[in-house]
């Protein structure tokens, strides 16, 4: 396929090209680097992430909900992690991230958005609470050890994967649009089939994409 972006020399390695865009997205994206110990694979959320955007954006809907899951804060996060595992896989997460969900009538915000002008400080604030994330060398399920190159987060959720390749490790863009293909064929993933919105296979010159794992059926286009 011709170039369709270039991204970076072509001489960089595998290694540096990851740590290039992590120190990208780290500097100048808003992110900070994620904890791939913090991801459960059974859930496909980082909870850590997660309740840390609650605590910090919404301590008072936060507290209601604990008193009515009997007050128990341990207890309320666990129900309130069932409650939201349920709604992404019913309602996907771009619809969770844009309106958030409800559990025991309370709502809980699970992102803000950026207001339509800088004229309300509170909402500008809120939005600029998220907690994005970007995480190395994600292991994503518990049946093996394959591991996904770069992970992207909004407060806790994943919502893209990144599999990257180098000339210099003998690999281009082709390589890692069949490991989606191949070794990341696994349906019941929660993560790559259920939370991920999109996909992104890159090199140095090219990235594509795809917004559904469909094993050999999956079609990755120009990004």
């Amino acid at each position: 396929p011709e170039p369709e972006c270039r991204l970076m020399p072509k001489h960089v390695t595998e290694e540096q090209f990851e740590s290039d865009i992590v120190d990208m997205l780290v500097s100048q994206g808003g992110y900070t680097q994620g904890h791939k110990t913090h991801f459960v694979s059974s859930l496909g959320l980082d909870p850590d992430e997660l309740f840390s955007f609650v605590a910090d954006t919404q301590e008072k809907s936060w507290s209601a909900l604990v008193k009515r899951h009997g007050g128990n804060a341990d207890s309320a996060r666990t129900k309130f992690v069932s409650r939201l595992i349920s709604d992404l896989d019913q309602r996907g997460t771009v619809d969770v991230l844009r309106r958030g969900v409800e559990d025991q009538g309370v709502k809980i915000n699970l992102a803000y958005s950026r207001p339509a002008s800088g004229l309300n400080a509170s909402l500008l604030g809120l939005y600029g609470k998220n907690r994005l994330t970007v995480t190395r060398q994600l292991h994503y399920s518990a049946d093996h050890a394959g591991s996904l190159d770069l992970t992207l987060f909004v407060n806790g959720i994943p919502v893209a994967t990144a599999e990257l390749k180098s000339p210099v490790n003998g690999q281009d863009v082709s390589h890692a649009i069949a490991q989606y293909k191949t070794d990341r064929n696994e349906p019941a993933n929660a993560l790559l089939n259920r939370r991920a919105v999109v996909h992104f296979a890159v090199d140095p010159s090219l990235a594509y994409m795809t917004t559904h794992l469909a094993g050999d059926a999956t079609e990755f286009m120009p990004y």
